[in-house]
């Protein structure tokens, strides 16, 4: 199994110690147009490995995408990330052109390959990469859902005073500070439904909280998170390396599903060796259908300042 990751900065470094760390990939390519810089990650990457004891390769290498021949899966992290203040959205103009060349550029020596989109904004880059690509959609995934469920369910069980192994819940929709949809209907502790333990009030507190979950981090730190995408990020290429059928909230290309089409945006899937191998239909209250339907409409409108 080998994975490739485009982009050397915090968070692809991060994809590539959680992928290593999980020793399931024989080998993890690290590329970055930095002369050197990827190379150096990677080394330190390696210095790590009997210490954690992995046995997966590590390569670091710049700009040469023929060092990414026959990937099973790619990861593209490059691009500007957020500064304080900075919408997702702002990013598009850079991010846009960086994302395309870098799709067509690993799909020349990789034509079979998953891609896994982490650059923001996420809904836009994924939606770009299925029009400037041959890859079917269901080999084309965006990884927000799976960052932002995570950060839900932090909230939840900060909330709930309990650790997090008990909790379950799922963030839909776009992924920015006003698209997220927390599906706090579907949210449970140990299979109780979350609202028998927390007042309407403090629900919405927590799905207030998510949503500005990546801002909150970007004030404190300068620029965006990195542990929490990267883990993520592991989570989607473990499940698909391994054929899981595990089930993410992910973003994919809609055709008709959740009354959506012709965009990409976050909702349930599972994820095999084929990649996004089912949309799961899940039932949504009227204001989750609401919210899901306006944050469609604000990823529509951000693909609209894309050029095709």
């Amino acid at each position: 199994m080998k994975v490739t990751i485009v982009g050397a900065g915090a968070v692809g470094a991060s994809c590539a110690e959680y992928i290593a760390i999980k020793n399931f990939a024989s080998e993890v390519v690290l590329l970055d147009i930095k002369e050197g810089y990827a190379e150096g990650k990677a080394m330190d990457l390696m210095q790590c490995a009997s210490l954690n004891g992995f046995d997966t390769k590590i390569t670091g290498v710049t700009n040469d995408y023929s060092k990414t021949a026959n990937s099973n899966i790619c990861v593209i992290t490059s691009g500007i990330p957020r500064k304080p203040g900075m919408t997702r959205e702002e990013l598009i103009g850079i991010n846009a052109g960086i994302v395309k060349t870098v799709a067509n550029n690993l799909i020349e020596h990789s034509p079979n390959t998953i891609m896994i989109v982490v650059s923001n904004p996420m809904d836009t880059m994924t939606y770009l990469v299925h029009k400037s690509t041959n890859l079917p959609k269901n080999r084309i995934i965006g990884m927000g859902g799976a960052l932002d469920s995570a950060r839900f369910k932090y909230r939840l069980a900060e909330a709930l005073n309990a650790p997090i192994s008990d909790i379950d819940g799922m963030v839909i929709g776009g992924h920015s500070d006003t698209g997220m949809v927390p599906l706090t209907s579907h949210a449970t502790r140990n299979s109780v439904r979350v609202s028998e333990f927390l007042s309407e009030e403090r629900l919405n507190q927590v799905k207030e909280d998510t949503k500005v979950g990546g801002a909150t981090l970007t004030k404190l730190l300068g620029t965006s998170a990195w542990y929490a995408p990267g883990a993520a990020v592991s989570g989607l290429v473990q499940a698909i390396a391994c054929d899981q059928k595990k089930m993410f909230p992910c973003s994919t290309f809609l055709e008709g599903e959740y009354g959506l089409n012709d965009i990409c945006i976050g909702v349930p899937v599972i994820l095999g060796k084929d990649g996004i191998e089912k949309i799961v239909d899940v039932p949504l209250s009227d204001a989750e259908k609401n919210h899901l339907k306006s944050s469609a409409e604000g990823v529509t409108k951000t693909n609209g300042l894309l050029e095709l």
